[in-house]
């Protein structure tokens, strides 16, 4: 199983031998056993590459969490999972693991010398098995997975528009009057966005053109700040700047219900040690800020 793990992960059946450090025929001789202990082909071979079969790819994915959980369990029994080693991976999106996942990193490696962290914050939903993410902070409805999640806050949907512009282009009472104003969209995918309202069982949705479509929630803050229009993006990302009086909030009566934000990640009671005492130290950390109530 590990061989045949690492021969799709290396690429080839050289690679593997090389990164085992067996030779390229026992690699053969186990992909043979394999199969043929199986019954199923798993591995496509050509004369220049492999491909993994329908079959393959599920028993790769199968391996690697067995795998996973073998070395886990070896960890917890001998006693190497007494202090936290190895690295960790965690994800985020940009602004929100700038200002409040990295705090949580500084303080967990100041902690544990002999962990090394890879922090992939980044502006979209991450896969935590395919991309081999240990620790990911999402905010919003999980959908239904095997994955396990903490809630640790909550955070809004808001709309704000500098005061300049406010003063001089009026303040919408109602979200009906949003269609008059400039808009300004940040990660549209078309020419028209369409902004829900209200509970879920009173939502009402606006379908609006935006004068400024931009793909970073950083550039339509910098727009609104700059006067250009009204934008609508999640509270804490506005906070300073609201309490600088460079942005001021409007419709807040019909805001949407609250965001949920969850520490999600796929650790059992089994889990390496550097995991959780990461869980445990940012679930404590966010759910104490009180920018995320």
């Amino acid at each position: 199983m590990r061989v045949f793990v690492t021969v799709e992960e290396e690429g080839g059946f050289a690679a593997a031998s090389r990164k085992l450090d067996i030779s390229p025929a026992a690699v053969t001789r186990a992909i043979v056993a394999l199969e043929e202990q199986l019954g199923v082909k798993l591995i496509q071979r050509t004369t220049r590459n492999i491909r993994l079969t329908d079959a393959g790819h599920q028993y790769y994915e199968d391996s690697k969490a067995i795998l996973a959980s073998i070395s886990e369990a070896n960890e917890a029994v001998s006693g190497s999972n007494t202090e936290p080693h190895g690295t960790l991976s965690v994800t985020a999106s940009v602004l929100f693991g700038r200002l409040y996942v990295m705090p949580s990193i500084i303080d967990y490696m100041q902690k544990y010398a002999k962990v090394k962290v890879i922090a992939h914050f980044v502006d979209r939903v991450t896969n935590l098995v395919e991309e081999g993410i240990d620790v990911a902070i999402r905010i919003g409805e999980l959908p239904d997975s095997s994955l396990r999640a903490i809630k640790v806050g909550q955070v809004r949907r808001v709309l704000c528009a500098s005061p300049a512009y406010l003063e001089k282009h009026g303040v919408p009472e109602q979200p009906d009057d949003l269609p008059a104003h400039a808009i300004i969209s940040a990660n549209a995918i078309s020419p028209k966005v369409e902004w829900g309202f209200g509970a879920a069982k009173t939502s009402k949705k606006i379908r609006m053109e935006p004068r400024l479509i931009v793909s970073s929630n950083d550039a339509a803050l910098a727009a609104a700040i700059g006067g250009l229009g009204i934008t609508r993006l999640l509270s804490y990302q506005v906070k300073s700047e609201v309490e600088r009086g460079a942005l001021a909030l409007i419709l807040e009566d019909y805001e949407e219900s609250p965001w949920p934000i969850h520490v999600v990640h796929r650790e059992d009671k089994l889990g390496s040690l550097k995991v959780r005492a990461f869980i445990d130290g940012i679930a404590n950390h966010l759910r104490n800020h009180p920018n995320l109530k």
